[in-house]
């Protein structure tokens, strides 16, 4: 009979803290890579709507289970834990939306557990290791401190130096004994080393802040919408637009990795007229999700406002690549070709839109190519 994931994550604890007990003294990096990367896997999901792959890690608990960040696996259709050369399907088993903390179920994963650690045991200035998946790269480890623990919605999170990148959510932060303390989850792009992890102890308590069963995939995978999310659409819907931007202000405070939170500050900076502020928001939510074509979207619209005609384009190229069936993107990139002289180009978007929706492309030779 297969035990709750709560109670065998508990098992797990105790079993790892007295293994750790005995083995106290700080291991090389060399020996903490090897202890931690049997239990360090790559996590792959496709996303629903933009039918793209995105590459995240996770650290296994032991008996087919996998914890990582529900950011990785948002909206996903097909999800897949690879490790030493072998991918298995996976489904979503525990979640906890607000602390960004899931759990899945991986069928024949036959691999040892992470030894659990406790992040409450950590001071500033502990030597601390990352290792995930960043930008692709299976098994990456690198290296750093403590730096600071910062109290947000849900919890104390760990800030570290040790280097994160895109790809690197979910992976696991270990201490120097080679014990799993935290899951790297976010870091601040305009920043130097500023990284953050979640705590170990959120894996506790994760099978009683989640549904108590597995639900279907496609469904247990798009995460109910919040009062954060609520409450931007009734303020946009009313066109409140200070209070928006108060509101998204607060979002992005509370959850710096949240694309929908940083999508909402950019509106209401638009909406107000801050148009550089706006993209510098809408570029924050294409650093937590860069294959969003419409944050694209809005960016070329930002730019094409403030008259930088070549950034706009370059922002309709970067949407069309995501979403290249696009017919209005591809209209308004041709008026952008046709008023930079790039008539070459104009010609290429027309035969693009014939393909694609001959309504458009009758109407986009009429008033762009034939003048």
């Amino acid at each position: 009979m297969r035990l709750p994931l709560m109670h065998f994550v508990l098992a797990t604890v105790f079993l790892h803290f007295t293994f750790a007990a005995q083995n106290s003294h700080g291991k090389t990096a060399s020996e903490v890579y090897e202890q931690a990367a049997i239990s360090t896997v790559v996590v792959k999901s496709v996303n629903l709507q933009t039918k793209k792959q995105i590459t995240g890690s996770g650290v296994v608990l032991g008996n087919g289970h996998v914890v990582t960040n529900c950011h990785v696996i948002k909206n996903t259709q097909q999800l897949t834990v690879r490790t030493k050369g072998n991918e298995y399907s996976a489904s979503l088993y525990h979640s906890d939306w607000p602390r960004d903390l899931c759990s899945l179920t991986v069928a024949g994963l036959d691999v040892p557990a992470a030894m659990v650690g406790d992040s409450k045991t950590l001071k500033v200035g502990a030597k601390v290791y990352a290792l995930g998946t960043p930008k692709g790269l299976a098994l990456t480890l690198s290296d750093g401190i403590v730096s600071g623990f910062r109290e947000r919605t849900g919890g104390r999170y760990i800030q570290t130096t040790a280097a994160i990148s895109r790809g690197s959510s979910g992976g696991g932060l270990f201490d120097e004994s080679g014990a799993l303390v935290g899951l790297t989850t976010f870091y601040m792009a305009d920043g130097q080393n500023l990284n953050f992890a979640i705590p170990i102890e959120w894996v506790n308590e994760l099978a009683q802040r989640s549904s108590p069963a597995p639900l279907p995939p496609l469904v247990a995978l798009v995460p109910l919408e919040t009062q954060w999310q609520k409450k931007s659409k009734e303020l946009e819907s009313v066109k409140n637009w200070p209070a928006l931007l108060e509101h998204s202000n607060q979002w992005t405070q509370a959850e710096a990795d949240n694309d929908d939170a940083w999508k909402s500050l950019g509106i209401a900076f638009y909406r107000t007229g801050q148009t550089t502020q706006s993209i510098e928001a809408w570029r924050e939510a294409i650093r937590v999700n860069p294959e969003d074509a419409d944050v694209w979207f809005l960016v070329a619209t930002a730019h094409t406002r403030m008259g930088q005609s070549a950034k706009a384009i370059d922002a309709f190229q970067h949407a069309l690549s995501i979403d290249p069936k696009d017919a209005v993107g591809w209209y308004t990139l041709g008026e952008h070709y046709e008023r930079s002289g790039q008539r070459s180009k104009v010609r290429d978007v027309y035969k693009q839109l014939k393909t694609l929706d001959p309504v458009h492309a009758e109407q986009f030779f009429s008033k762009v190519v034939m003048p």
